[in-house]
């Protein structure tokens, strides 16, 4: 390895032509400033600017005491995967198939037709039922947009304000995919704690006090928690968030249509830039890559240029088939029975958890129950796998995977009586187990 140049510019360029041709492979460690400094006979600052600048083009990160190194492609958990084999899933994080419309009948009403370039990139049916959902939420004036799923909205929003190295405010446990947009992007995050009432007001404050210029929050069946924010709670974050009224505010609001609990929002009037994302995945299907945005004009505009700058609009079959579903009434008695049935569900599995011992602090809502053992998550998942359980450890839903060691998420959404009594009787003796070979 032979890193070249005399300003910053040229080191930097060296070392990224070294990364491109494979002489600098991943993890591979740069040498440090005052070294490399001395043999290039430069200054010890333009060497630290050379890799500043490495680090925020993602070409290299930073380790503290172990230097810099080359950055590899992140390795990052994804949701969907279950247990395999002959367990019993309860990890995937899916909804119930047999809760979800028939996609296929629906796209075959209607009046659709084969768009070509320059139509609109909203279809105007589906426009006006988003335009009527979120005006029952939101008090004043807003644009709305279509993106490809609530994973899509968010990340193109952070990057419209962003760059990289940025501080973002993230629940603490989060949604797997909301920790990926954040490492992929080279986003800093600030974790913010989630209790059975939502975020945490201190936590968000030492967030924005940090410097979180972008606040993610999901406003109910929170993922993985199934915690959903109260209105006493919703009202302490918006007076928090209001003493920061630059700082974007991002709902992610997921589980809309098929949520026990109601709607209460965090952004307050004050907020300059703020998204209100609703997808459809959780209740009309997951290959619907679909969610509706509403959000004030600037934000709207930021969005829209970067959809513009790409495919141009989301599918118009998928917003026809999106619009069918949802203007149609059996889907609307669906939605109501998916909602009592997932209510159902999680509370019976809080139920023969607490029968056993094993206590859930909040009634969760959504399709996951977030459990916290006092023993090594990941130790608990591999007994269960060994008894046929397939369930997930709480780490991977971390911000910090040093956190949440104890917590294991389960997922309730097709879980029959008798595999919630067995379930947690299974997880009862694995955790009496542990806690005898801990001692």
């Amino acid at each position: 390895m032979r890193i070249r140049g005399t300003t910053a510019a040229e080191i930097a360029g060296s070392v990224r032509d070294q990364v491109a041709s494979g002489e600098l492979p991943p993890q591979s460690s740069l040498p440090p400033v005052r070294a490399l400094a001395a043999e290039l006979g430069v200054n010890r600052n333009t060497v630290a600017l050379a890799y500043r600048r490495l680090v925020e083009a993602g070409v290299a990160e930073t380790r503290g005491r172990g230097g810099t190194v080359v950055a590899a492609v992140p390795q990052l958990a994804r949701e969907g995967v279950g247990g395999g084999g002959d367990c019993i899933d309860l990890a995937s994080g899916n909804p119930d198939p047999r809760l979800l419309p028939d996609i296929l009948a629906a796209a075959q009403r209607g009046d659709y037709s084969q768009p070509l370039y320059g139509v609109p990139a909203i279809d105007a049916g589906l426009d006006a039922w988003a335009c009527a959902n979120f005006a029952e939420d939101i008090d004043h004036s807003f644009r709305t947009l279509v993106t490809h799923g609530a994973v899509d909205a968010t990340e193109r929003l952070l990057n419209a304000h962003l760059t990289r190295g940025d501080l973002v405010a993230i629940e603490d446990p989060c949604f797997l995919a909301s920790i990926g947009t954040l490492r992929l992007n080279g986003y800093r995050t600030a974790p913010v704690g989630v209790d059975g009432a939502g975020l945490r007001p201190d936590a968000l404050r030492a967030a924005l006090e940090a410097g979180a210029r972008v606040v993610v929050c999901t406003p109910r069946a929170h993922n993985p928690t199934g915690a959903s924010l109260t209105e006493e709670r919703a009202a302490d974050l918006r007076a928090i968030l209001a003493e920061h009224p630059q700082v974007l505010v991002i709902e992610d609001d997921h589980f809309s249509a098929v949520s026990a609990r109601p709607y209460h929002r965090v952004t307050p009037p004050s907020s300059s830039r703020w998204a209100l994302v609703r997808s459809v995945s959780k209740f009309l299907g997951p290959d619907l890559r679909l969610a509706l945005v509403a959000a004030d004009a600037e934000t709207t505009a930021r969005l829209e240029a970067r959809l513009s700058a790409g495919t141009t609009w989301v599918s118009r079959l998928l917003q026809h088939i999106t619009r069918e579903l949802l203007l149609d009434p059996r889907v609307h008695e669906l939605h109501e029975r998916a909602r009592e049935v997932y209510a159902r569900r999680s509370g019976l599995l809080v139920e023969r958890l607490h029968a056993q011992g094993i206590e859930v602090p909040h009634r969760p809502d959504g399709l996951n129950v977030w459990v916290e053992l006092d023993v090594d998550g990941r130790a608990a998942v591999a007994a269960l796998a060994q008894r046929g359980w397939a369930v997930r450890p709480g780490h991977l839903f971390a911000p910090d995977p040093a956190a949440h060691q104890g917590a294991i998420r389960v997922t309730a959404s097709t879980i029959t009586e008798p595999q919630a009594e067995a379930f947690a009787a299974e997880l009862a003796a694995v955790v009496a187990e542990l806690r005898s070979a801990a001692n």
